[in-house]
């Protein structure tokens, strides 16, 4: 592998432990994009980028403890996008997971046309 630097004073080793760590950055951010739901920081402080991550991590979290003490088949995904929609109801956590997964099956089991009837 060649690494381009205009850093003349330190060594070689030091310059490739430098990318990997920078690389190591870019995965954070790109599972950071694919699984937290941040479409933009809010402040520019650090603080607040720090503090919107961990949040948002925290959620994820969260998510994924329900999803294993309540031994649900949904993604994370949808599990979250359920919470968001059932936010501010009433109902217990399980009943409101139950409900989108009996209300896939109804449309999975109805009758529908086909172009070929084979």
């Amino acid at each position: 592998m060649i690494f381009l630097t205009n850093n003349f004073l330190l060594p070689t080793l030091t310059i490739t432990q430098l990318y990997k760590c920078r690389w190591q950055v870019e995965l954070f951010f790109k599972w950071i994009k694919q699984h937290l739901r941040i479409k933009k920081f809010y402040g520019l402080s650090p603080n607040a980028v720090r503090t919107q991550i961990w949040i948002a991590i925290s959620i994820y979290l969260l998510v994924a403890i329900v999803r294993k003490r309540l031994r649900l088949d949904l993604n994370l995904y949808t599990m979250s996008q359920i919470l968001s929609l059932t936010l501010f109801e009433k109902m217990p956590i399980l009943q409101a997971f139950s409900q989108i997964h009996c209300s896939t099956e109804l449309d999975q089991s109805c009758n529908q046309f086909h172009l070929f009837d084979l």
